[in-house]
């Protein structure tokens, strides 16, 4: 490593502001270390060798909460330089992206400062934990965008090939007018035995399945349709595990290596478990949404199934190099599903990576994001929209107006949110 910072530096420094305009390159500071800060690492280290970038990604700095834990994390996932005073990044002019990996309670204070401080911004989903939060920092981006800074959220399904796939099909209108989308995001992880960690702690989570799976088939149905959610309605939200075991230490916690991992103490989980609601599109279909953590025998079912007047397609993450796909269009006796292997090179970003049959993973969903960020910093085209916080604001105004149905028990229009 070349540079490591164990004690935090003064609170006040002078921030150094960089060029907006990036060219040559790229200097990256990656704030959290935990489950998204190695998805993200593995990313940046990745997207130059498999796609021919416009600029050199240079792994700056990371920043952390323990030092030797932040040390470690940098010197296996590839970063330069480590630090447990994440402001400090921001004195080095050579960084020109910030990336928030963190909990949702931290991304307000994080990402204003760095668009403050003149930098780019890629920020986790949800853009926040709260509304208010994720309010100023739609605003800030708006403020910052008036320089020329951009700002980024990794709602990374939208880069497997088989949703970007969906997403053409819809645009080319090949199943035509849209009258249902079915979603849903199930998980079987949060179970009476899992501990209390953050995301199960409302003041650094804001919620719980909401926050963090609805979030994404609400983006999903959004990209693929092209259409907004207009209303929602008949919202339900639960908390079966009432109380957790207090956790010692979260990462070994979760992965079961250390028996002391868990106290004996219990605590209050104070988000929800699972939310169901309906929904109104602004092109007039209707749709259903899901999320739990309590689904026993799903790992990671995110599911969408979207009907329209010539066809229908349908999309599991579980089997993501799939998509089927129903042409209404064809004569009666050959009509059918369709299983579309997404692996061949003229499926979006296959090209990059593997010869047709051979199957991408959950990993390159964040490869493909971190190089379409590359090339639109460098004035260039993703090659699939790329949501920034105006867009990932919108999503929160839905996930908003979940919670505002299902406690006040009436059809609430996303449109009193904003």
């Amino acid at each position: 490593m070349a540079k490591v910072r164990t004690r935090k530096s003064p609170t006040k420094q002078r921030v150094e502001k960089p060029a907006v305009t990036v060219s040559g390159t790229l200097g990256l500071a990656l704030f959290g270390t935990k489950f998204m800060g190695r998805a993200h690492s593995i990313a940046w280290a990745n997207a130059p060798k498999f796609f021919d970038l416009p600029l050199e990604v240079k792994m700056a700095w990371t920043a952390g909460r323990d030092a030797s834990e932040t040390h470690e994390f940098g010197r296996t996932w590839g970063w330069n330089g480590s630090t447990i005073d994440w402001r400090e990044t921001l004195t080095d002019p050579t960084v020109q992206l910030v990336d928030v990996a963190t909990p949702n309670h931290v991304h307000r204070e994080m990402a204003i400062a760095a668009l403050e401080a003149g930098r780019h911004v890629t920020c986790e989903k949800p853009l926040a934990g709260t509304l208010a939060d994720a309010r100023e920092m739609r605003n800030a981006a708006r403020k910052a965008a008036k320089n020329g800074v951009k700002t980024f959220v990794w709602f990374n399904y939208r880069r497997a090939p088989a949703v970007a796939l969906a997403h053409r099909l819809v645009k080319e209108g090949r199943i035509g007018r849209i009258f249902h989308v079915r979603a849903a995001y199930l998980q079987d992880w949060g179970g009476p035995a899992t501990p209390l960690v953050w995301r199960f702690q409302s003041a650094q989570a804001g919620s719980g399945a909401h926050g963090d799976l609805n979030a994404h088939i609400i983006d999903m149905a959004r990209f693929i349709t092209g259409e907004e959610i207009s209303q929602v309605a008949g919202a339900i939200e639960e908390t079966f595990i009432k109380e957790r075991q207090i956790v010692v230490d979260e990462a070994a916690a979760l992965t079961g290596r250390t028996r002391g991992a868990k106290s004996k103490k219990m605590g209050k989980s104070t988000v929800d478990d699972c939310v169901l609601f309906l929904a109104h599109m602004s092109g007039g279909a209707v749709a259903s949404f899901e999320a739990t953590r309590l689904a026993t025998g799903n790992k990671n079912r995110n599911c969408i199934e979207i009907n329209g007047e010539k066809g229908s397609i349908r999309f599991n993450f579980e089997r993501m190099n799939e998509l089927e796909f129903w042409d209404d269009t064809r004569p009666d006796a050959i009509k059918g599903w369709t299983n579309i292997l997404c692996t061949e090179s003229v499926h979006p970003y296959v090209k990059h990576y593997w010869p047709p049959g051979h199957l991408v993973g959950y990993e390159h969903g964040f490869v493909s994001h971190a190089a379409d960020i590359v090339r639109v910093l460098a004035g260039q085209s993703a090659e699939v929209p790329l949501p920034d916080f105006e867009d990932a604001w919108k999503t929160q105004c839905v996930l908003e107006a979940v919670i505002q149905s299902a406690r006040r028990r009436r059809p609430i229009a996303v449109s009193e949110i904003d």
